[in-house]
């Protein structure tokens, strides 16, 4: 059985989609089509089954994820534009499966999994899934949500670059197969697979580099990451899937 509860958070009121472990996660979503609402679902990423996230120059990935979500969250809440997260809280353990199901059944227009990266790269990198898995007993996503997810990567990419231009630079864009936990599950990330709703991962930047670290531990890089996907999802709702 699902149910909406509000919580409140310091300056903020988090829609969070809660539901009974007993939840079929291959239950028919909302179709944007049937729901005129647009709801986005705001994924701060780890702790997870995965691990605890990175860390690196005095940064927790977890903590920054959190940190960019909840300012994401006000900002759309200031466009008008509906969302539920899937943590209420920033240690919060919930696992990927958990994550696409609260997306899914929030009828989610648009499932945005936020991430922080380590290597030898920088800037930031979209990634969706361009094939099916299986785990647990499920397979997917679907092709519909892997053309949907294609799409919105790329919307929000495009949306992003003149906002971040000269503080982070863009990467190409990449599949699920380019993660270490999507390359280790045949190309496809586990919370992709139980997605029913576009989904999209974003590595905000790599914090093992310094110039990155700088950008993203400050409150004005976390402000002017938060611009630029909510300015990705205002072009997404403009734009949908076509």
């Amino acid at each position: 059985m699902k149910q909406f509860k509000r919580i409140i958070v310091p300056g903020l009121i988090l829609s969070v989609l809660t539901f009974s472990t007993g939840t079929n996660p291959q239950a028919k979503p909302v179709s944007r089509a049937a729901n005129p609402s647009f709801v986005v679902c705001i994924d701060p990423g780890h702790p997870s089954e995965t691990s605890n996230g990175a860390a690196s120059h005095g940064l927790s990935e977890n903590r920054l994820n959190w940190q960019v979500a909840t300012r994401l969250a006000h900002r759309l809440s200031a466009m008008n534009i509906q969302y539920v997260m899937t943590k209420t809280r920033e240690n919060q353990y919930v696992t990927n499966r958990h994550r696409a199901e609260i997306a899914n059944y929030a009828g989610a227009a648009l499932l945005v999994r936020l991430h922080c990266d380590e290597g030898a790269g920088r800037g930031f990198t979209w990634y969706y899934p361009d094939r099916a898995g299986h785990k647990e007993g499920v397979t997917g996503p679907p092709p519909n949500v892997q053309r949907a997810s294609r799409q919105a990567a790329y919307v929000l990419n495009e949306a992003m670059k003149p906002i971040l231009r000269g503080y982070l630079k863009p990467n190409p864009i990449k599949t699920d197969a380019a993660t270490f936990v999507g390359g280790k599950q045949g190309g496809v990330l586990t919370g992709s697979i139980f997605a029913r709703v576009p989904t999209a991962l974003i590595e905000m930047c790599f914090i093992n580099q310094a110039s990155d670290a700088h950008f993203i531990a400050s409150a004005a890089g976390q402000e002017k990451m938060a611009e630029a996907i909510a300015a990705g999802i205002a072009r997404w709702q403009q734009v949908g899937v076509r």
